[in-house]
């Protein structure tokens, strides 16, 4: 029997001091009347911060941040932290540089840097310039996707564990040249890591349980190749059917943030040979528990177990 999805589970909380205004049935909402920026007070921040825990993703349009704006409020939600194997973008501190052509972006579906322990709790994306068409992004809800398992199988994923790595198929998902597949393969993986996550994690602020996928996957622990790519799609498929879907179509100048810990996303990749230039930063999350209290593990390298430099 399918678990029942908690009812009204995107509403708007009328507690809030914030201009809330939900966007898709499960996840996500827009903010709106907020400048942000590093001198935010902590009454704006922590009703943000709960924000983005009840909708998992939110949106401000029209911010126009500068590198510096951006790291500022970024530093407000917690520890910005660099890219473990990706250089900065030119001028910045620790932001991750995110500047396509060609309908080339990471088109598939993914946590962020799950192959290492202590995988970033959240990521501020923002848009610098834009598709006149296409290029949205989109997100799911690994909380939703948890909850509406039918039973036999939510007995099967709750003591499941998954190895994750950066030494995936890049090809399946970015499609170009072998000249620039092997570019992008040599500084994604300038270090290998590996790690063992809970299929199942228990949110560390919520205590809601969601499911910790996405394509860093390389198989289950105690299941072989073939059988983790049948029950990994399997799983996707949960995560990311529409009702656990939102979509936010950018104008130059939005903000998204999401939570990472509960969320997987993909850029959509149907822009031709438009530009879309977007910078994110990202911020310092815990490692992992299941539900059985069980924490994540480095696998590779051994000595980075929390591991993201900053």
């Amino acid at each position: 029997m399918t678990a029942l999805i908690h009812q009204f589970v995107n509403a708007t909380d009328a507690e809030s001091p914030l201009d809330i205004r939900p966007i898709a049935g499960r996840i996500g909402a827009e903010i709106r009347g907020i400048r942000l920026g590093g001198d935010l007070d902590a009454v704006t921040i922590a009703a943000i911060e709960a924000a983005l825990n009840r909708h998992k993703v939110i949106f401000f349009r029209a911010q126009h941040l500068s590198d510096a704006e951006h790291e500022a409020f970024a530093a407000l939600l917690g520890k910005p932290i660099a890219h473990p194997t990706v250089p900065v973008a030119e001028g910045s501190r620790y932001l991750l540089e995110l500047n396509s052509r060609e309908g080339h972006a990471a088109s598939s579906w993914h946590t962020d840097v799950t192959f290492v322990p202590a995988y970033p709790k959240a990521s501020i994306l923002r848009a610098l310039i834009v598709p006149e068409a296409g290029g949205d992004t989109v997100w799911a809800n690994g909380v939703t996707a948890y909850e509406e398992l039918p039973a036999p199988l939510r007995t099967l994923v709750d003591g499941l564990k998954a190895i994750h790595s950066n030494d995936y198929d890049y090809a399946a998902v970015l499609g170009r040249s072998a000249e620039v597949l092997e570019e992008h393969r040599k500084v994604f993986t300038s270090t290998i890591y590996e790690t063992e996550h809970p299929v199942v994690r228990v949110h560390p602020e919520t205590g809601e349980r969601s499911l910790l996928l996405g394509h860093f996957v390389k198989r289950f622990v105690d299941l072989n190749v073939a059988d983790s790519q049948r029950l990994f799609a399997i799983l996707q498929d949960h995560i990311t059917k529409p009702e656990n879907v939102v979509r936010w179509h950018w104008q130059a100048g939005d903000v998204a943030i999401w939570d990472n810990r509960a969320t997987q996303h993909r850029a959509v990749a149907d822009f031709g040979i438009q530009r879309r230039h977007l910078r994110r930063a990202t911020i310092a999350g815990d490692v992992p528990r299941g539900i059985d209290g069980t924490e994540s593990r480095a696998i590779k390298p051994q000595a980075t177990a929390p591991a993201i430099a900053a």
